[in-house]
């Protein structure tokens, strides 16, 4: 066992191989909220922050997906959300108050599974800002559910010139043709699509499923951004890849595809400053 990381409130273990049959196993001790989603990272009613030039707005608790390896999966029904006007004034009064801030995350929860009219209030709000340079619209729409994702919706949030959409794919199968005709709508649209893929044990663990989702990815010209090892969430050790593997898999896509391609291998750790590329740990 490698003990990976370490904070005042956690420490993530991650382990590089299997253990030994002959020793008893050790349970992971994962807490339900270890980013302080519900703690330190709230800041407003709705709105959280863990970096300086980022803020995170929580537009719904619904989701199209209830994902097994979802980071807040322990914490749904207990977030505070934006639900009126007032709460979205404060959540844009927290944002001007702190200059820093350039990047603006529209999640939840899902903000598609909202109405277009309440979509375009949180996209137009802070994408008003001159401060804000990015709106980010955070939704497994594209591969969940790719028919919401009307040409209607796609041209809306191309006429910001702010929106950048982040989606997840977890493997080439997803792409479907309704998958396909949505992230064109959107690029098309002039909203550049990013995904964000964790990495799961008996579902894409390997260079060769990787490389395919990466290379189905961007024929649709959606950019693969980042692969994220699973959270230190509890409840999902079935899914967690040891750290040598995920190094080999990353290794390996690198020497079998161009950068363009080639997404960053992460971990999201409590108290980093950052995005962890596996490497470091």
């Amino acid at each position: 066992m490698r003990l990976a990381a370490k904070s005042p409130r956690f420490a993530l273990q991650v382990f590089d191989g299997e253990r030994p049959k002959t020793a008893p196993a050790r349970k992971e001790r994962y807490e339900a909220d270890p980013f302080g989603e519900l703690g330190a990272a709230a800041k407003v009613k709705g709105l959280k922050q863990r970096f300086a030039d980022r803020v995170l707005v929580m537009t719904t608790e619904k989701c199209f997906v209830n994902c097994r390896h979802c980071t807040r999966q322990g914490i749904f029904g207990k977030s505070r959300i934006v639900e009126t006007d007032a709460d979205l004034e404060r959540c844009i009064g927290y944002v001007k108050a702190h200059p820093e801030v350039r990047d603006v995350l529209l999640s939840g929860g899902d903000i598609l599974t909202l109405p277009d009219a309440k979509v375009m209030k949180f996209v137009k709000a802070f994408a008003a800002l001159e401060q804000v340079e990015v709106v980010r619209v955070c939704t497994r729409a594209v591969c969940a559910n790719p028919l919401r994702v009307t040409a209607r919706l796609a041209r809306a949030l191309g006429r910001t010139r702010k929106v950048w959409v982040n989606t997840q794919f977890n493997c080439a199968d997803e792409l479907t043709a309704e998958a396909r005709e949505a992230a064109a709508r959107l690029v098309e649209a002039g909203v550049p699509v990013s995904c964000q893929t964790v990495l799961l044990k008996g579902v894409n663990d390997s260079a060769e499923e990787m490389l395919r989702l990466f290379r189905a990815l961007t024929a649709a010209r959606i950019r693969p951004y980042y692969v994220f090892m699973c959270d230190p969430i509890p409840g999902i050790d079935r899914f967690r890849v040891s750290l040598s593997k995920a190094r080999a898999i990353e290794r390996k896509c690198a020497e079998s595809i161009g950068g363009l391609a080639l997404p960053r291998f992460v971990m999201d750790l409590p108290g980093a400053r950052r995005k962890v590329p596996i490497c470091e740990r």
